[in-house]
């Protein structure tokens, strides 16, 4: 019976009861459809063009490397702000989400616009940095496809920047259905219009990796323009909608203060992006069949990924509602049990991924050479999972309570002093093949979960930012959550 009674308490301690559960997958569920549906078609995306062959994958690929250091930046940039809406919410200040609201208008702009300017005169030096093949002409047309995929992608930076605003501040709030909805929406867009633009259907013209760019550029138009409708046509629902657009003004001291979190979190994801690139461009240095295998591991991953992306997301969520209405203790209990539900859920998942290793590479127009290689890098990847889940439990965690110099140092700074290095060395340094520069590189992700649960145990991360500023509206621009309640 004592034994029986122990096991009962461990299992509520790392699992929680029912109804903790139920909360978490009315967060997590929403966001982990939207983003697998999202990942879902962007390996179609993949997938499709691979029908036009190696090269045009390979360039698609290269380009998708490098955009998603701007994407993750504009992450780190909502993020940063994103701290303060979720804790704002837990403690009721309305004014304070529709300040952290404009700065992300301002900070989006910012990313944006440098990232469009940077690739226009440097998108063609970075590709190349890509290329190894002893063959020129196979280069050639690599770069080529690259550049003409390029040329229209990086226009996506701005309604995607936008749709984030929006889908980021519903998420912060507990709202993630509706971004949920406008993600399939997106997908449906993004599905039918690369059938028709890439391949050349109904009379349209066959426009190639051009037409998959396009076609992802107006399924961003179609997620941010549901988000902005149903957001500002509910403000019944959320007050904080009530003149959120009114001014970009934002009180300075708040301004800073979001700063000062928002920055170390920019870097941090412009940091481990960039060092992720560097670790492809390492990987790129064994040949084109290798910059090919690793795109069909990468695209598989990302759909498997979800699930402890959605569960960094509830951390953010529910660890940081509970610290923003200064319920420390509950906010540790919370966050044990999602860790324990994404480290579990993600070694199911890794185990469904490695049996799909045999047959996902045959959906390729490719060698025999790429598929075998890509098979047995996606179970390298799979074999991974639960480590790299905990690691985003443990990032998620320290960022719920703003302590983003820390996590900088654990993601960012961690990345470029002994992933990058070693993938650098081993790549200049031996003459390994593709498959374990690949598997000792990943497993560095073992070492920075050690880090992870070492910082996390310590709760340097336990923090409420909004205990001395219950409301930054205080200035009569708008009333607080009281005040509407009134």
């Amino acid at each position: 019976m004592h034994i029986r009674r122990r096991d009962s308490v461990l299992v509520k301690r790392y699992l929680g009861d029912r109804a903790f559960f139920s909360r978490f997958l009315m967060i997590a569920l929403p966001i982990a459809i939207q983003n697998g549906i999202t990942n879902l078609v962007g390996l179609l995306d993949n997938v499709m063009v691979g029908q036009l062959g190696t090269m045009p994958m390979n360039g698609v690929s290269i380009v998708n490397q490098i955009m998603m250091v701007p994407y993750l930046c504009l992450f780190g940039a909502m993020a940063g702000a994103g701290i303060y809406t979720a804790q704002f919410f837990g403690s009721g200040d309305n004014d304070g989400i529709r300040f952290t609201f404009r700065f992300k208008g301002i900070a989006c702009a910012f990313v944006v616009a440098g990232t469009m300017l940077f690739l226009s005169f440097y998108g063609a030096n970075l590709i190349g940095l890509f290329l190894h093949s002893s063959d020129p002409q196979e280069t050639e047309a690599a770069l080529r496809y690259a550049m003409d995929y390029l040329r229209v992608a990086m226009w996506g930076l701005v309604p995607f920047g936008i749709s984030q605003i929006y889908v980021s501040t519903m998420r912060e709030v507990g709202q993630t259905v509706v971004p949920m909805k406008a993600g399939l929406a997106a997908v449906a867009v993004n599905v039918g219009l690369n059938y028709l633009l890439i391949f050349g259907k109904l009379g349209l013209p066959a426009m190639g990796v051009k037409g998959a760019a396009l076609a992802t550029i107006c399924a961003r138009c179609v997620e941010g323009c549901v988000a902005i409708v149903w957001l500002h046509t509910h403000g019944g629902q959320f007050p904080f909608v009530k003149g959120l657009l009114r001014s970009p003004r934002i009180p300075p001291r708040l301004f800073v203060q979001i700063l000062v979190k928002c920055v170390p979190l920019l870097i941090n994801e412009g940091m481990w992006s960039g060092g992720v690139t560097m670790m492809h461009q390492c990987y790129s240095t064994r040949g084109l069949d290798a910059v090919a295998g690793i795109s069909i591991c990468a695209t598989l991953s990302d759909v498997f990924i979800v699930f402890f992306i959605a569960a960094g997301d509830a951390i953010a969520i529910m660890v940081g509602q509970l610290l923003g209405a200064d319920k420390k203790e509950e906010a540790k209990d919370a966050d044990r049990v999602l860790c324990t539900y994404s480290v579990l859920g993600s070694a199911v998942l890794g185990v469904v991924m490695a049996l799909c290793a045999p047959f996902f590479p045959l959906l390729y127009h490719t060698s025999g050479q790429v598929r075998s290689l890509a098979a047995s890098l996606i179970v390298a990847a799979a074999l991974m999972l639960p480590i790299q889940a905990f690691t985003n439990a443990s990032y998620f965690t320290l960022r719920s309570g703003g302590n983003t110099l820390v996590t900088f140092v654990f993601d960012g700074l961690f990345m470029w002093t002994v992933a990058v290095p070693l993938a650098y060395m081993i790549t200049r340094w031996t003459s390994l093949p593709i498959l374990p520069v690949y598997f000792f590189c990943q497993g560095t992700e073992i070492v920075k979960a050690a880090v992870g649960f070492v910082l996390v145990r310590k709760g340097i991360w336990v923090n409420n930012m909004t205990k001395s500023d219950k409301t930054f509206g205080a200035n009569g621009e708008n009333e607080n959550l009281q005040k509407n309640a009134e």
